[in-house]
């Protein structure tokens, strides 16, 4: 396995090793880090992604304040009700409202103090403006960010935690992908910033299908000093880059980690590397020059699965002595 190159420091860093020049790019020897990190140059990249969607501005503002807590769909209104998130309001065929599946959590929700709508597809297919709701619709309550702190005190509570933090995503439905995913894997929490870039609308709860259930999302201010506090927290910072420092394989995936990924035309910021302790990139092979941001995150999550599955002794696979 390849050790950890050097780190690039920040303004914010005083304390972590002396600066020096290499190929006019300030760099710093760490002695606080573990000694199983070797010193390397680490180069700056930019990385992009799928180039940015493009929505219609013609649409009225009413349905877009609408559309920021409206959800539909069986099963991302069945989880919601299943881990008694707070609705205002659900819209349901008579037909879907006595399914087992959803008759007794429907129930449980009205004497929580939800409204329940029995309407017809018709209806639905108005409140949804014609989109896929499988005879069920939510509004849901703005959604809880958890603060930081309390994400790490969570993370830490299981051994070699993983957090991702999105730099800038602004697509909901990578977003949303991205979430859904590293629930899948195992993460334990997604970092988003407060300005330019998406929140937890009802497109990412809808793309994540459920997964937001389980997977708290803390929203920052100042994305940089988010990423200096998980360092003071222990956690090693990982950025994705179209053409990073490390292939994604070689790198030693090990303690706790945060997995930064960029935005989708910009790729990472240039504060944001300057803040990782290691930029990575995803050898292409092909003619395509990057991948789409959830999918180079479910990529680099998956690398770090794979490694520490190889490390992990199954003891129920071990052949018995005869």
């Amino acid at each position: 396995m390849t050790s950890k190159p050097r780190k690039i420091q920040t303004p914010s860093e005083p304390n972590r090793g002396q600066p020096l020049k290499l190929k006019g790019k300030r760099v710093i020897t760490n002695s606080l880090r573990s000694p199983r990190h070797e010193e390397r140059e680490n180069k700056p990249v930019s990385g992009s992604s799928h180039p940015h969607r493009h929505f219609s501005h013609s649409a009225p503002l009413l349905k877009q304040a609408e559309e920021s807590d409206l959800i539909y769909g069986r099963h991302p209104v069945l989880s919601a009700l299943e881990s008694q998130r707070n609705l205002n309001r659900i819209w349901i065929t008579t037909r879907l409202r006595y399914d087992h599946r959803f008759h007794h959590l429907i129930l449980q929700a009205k004497e929580s103090g939800t409204v329940i709508d029995e309407v017809e597809p018709r209806r639905l297919d108005q409140i949804t403006d014609g989109a896929n709701h499988q005879g069920i619709a939510a509004q849901i309550a703005p959604y809880a960010y958890i603060e930081l702190p309390d994400l790490i005190a969570q993370a830490k509570s299981v051994t070699d935690p993983v957090i991702v933090v999105a730099d800038g995503i602004t697509d909901p439905h990578n977003l949303g992908a991205i979430i859904r995913t590293a629930e899948a894997i195992g993460a334990q929490g997604l970092v988003i910033p407060q300005r330019r870039a998406a929140g937890i609308t009802s497109t990412v709860v809808k793309v994540a299908a459920g997964a937001l259930e389980n997977f708290p999302v803390a929203r920052v201010v100042n994305l940089s000093r988010a990423l200096e506090e998980l360092k003071e927290a222990g956690f090693w910072i990982y950025g994705t880059a179209a053409t990073g420092s490390e292939p994604l394989h070689t790198v030693n995936f090990s303690g706790p980690i945060v997995l930064v990924v960029g935005s989708e035309g910009e790729g990472l910021s240039m504060l944001t590397q300057r803040s990782c302790d290691v930029l990575v990139s995803i050898p292409l092979l092909g003619k395509t020059p990057s991948l789409n941001a959830s999918v180079a995150a479910g990529m680099a999550l998956y690398e770090i699965y794979r490694q520490r599955s190889l490390n992990t002794l199954y003891l129920d696979k071990l052949q018995k002595p005869l």
